[in-house]
């Protein structure tokens, strides 16, 4: 079936209407916070989203309950597929989506349906954090690594990693090596350039400002990292994967 002319009067009528459409980058920021396990943040966005749910969003449906049910399913699948990328089992990923989607298929009430919508993200975003502690085992270590992924926009040392736990430098450094199996300076990096392709691939931030974000002392200090851990530079890796990863 050609949709030709109802893509034309639809974006018409948007346009007349004055209607702007959520930024593709602003959408999966809130993508990406579920991804990390950032709970708070997850928590957060969804106050400030759940205010005006429909602004910059389609018109999925003329019922505003079947909107934003349908909504709710979209992001459903995209939080599913990319936790998955981040090491969420395949099967518990989408199984748990399947289940919001029944709660929200059976709930008739607009708030309601809201309620599930926050309770599944911030469901997804407990459940990446805890996959990010698996194997840990001491408070001190787990404490840690919240810090980590709390402050990966800064330059982060073992000094102060140590000095937030309340151990020795040494100590610390061996306790991680030893609970985690690679260094503190390996798994921020790590966590930094795995945030660092989550941006590549779904936003249209420049390489420069992801880099100013993740507190890398420099843009080629930025590369430098990021060739070792992911094997081409920060440009290649967006033209490689950026265009190929846009979901409509």
């Amino acid at each position: 079936m050609n949709t030709d002319r109802e893509l034309n009067y639809r974006i018409y009528v948007q346009k007349m209407s004055g209607f702007t459409r959520l930024p593709f980058s602003s959408e999966m920021e809130r993508y990406i916070s579920v991804q990390q396990g950032d709970v708070e943040a997850v928590r957060e966005s969804f106050k400030k989203v759940r205010k005006n749910f429909p602004e910059g969003k389609g018109q999925l449906s003329d019922d505003p309950v079947r909107n934003i049910r349908y909504h709710m399913i979209v992001s459903v699948a995209i939080i599913a597929r990319v936790c998955v990328e981040a090491g969420m089992g395949h099967d518990e990923a989408y199984t748990l989506g399947d289940i919001y989607i029944r709660r929200a298929d059976k709930c008739s009430d607009y708030e309601g349906i809201l309620d599930l919508f926050e309770q599944m993200r911030i469901d997804y975003a407990e459940r990446m954090h805890q996959l990010k502690k698996n194997n840990v085992i001491s408070i001190h270590i787990r404490k840690c690594i919240d810090y980590i992924y709390d402050h990966l926009h800064e330059d982060l040392s073992v000094n102060k990693l140590a000095e937030v736990v309340g151990l020795e430098r040494t100590y610390l450094s061996k306790l991680f090596s030893k609970e985690t199996g690679t260094t503190i300076k390996n798994f921020i990096n790590s966590a930094k350039i795995d945030t660092a392709q989550n941006l590549l691939k779904y936003s249209e931030y420049p390489s420069s400002e992801i880099s100013f974000a993740l507190g890398f002392s420099s843009q080629s200090a930025f590369i430098s990292v990021f060739k070792k851990y992911s094997g081409m530079t920060p440009k290649k890796y967006r033209e490689m994967y950026y265009s190929q990863t846009q979901i409509v």
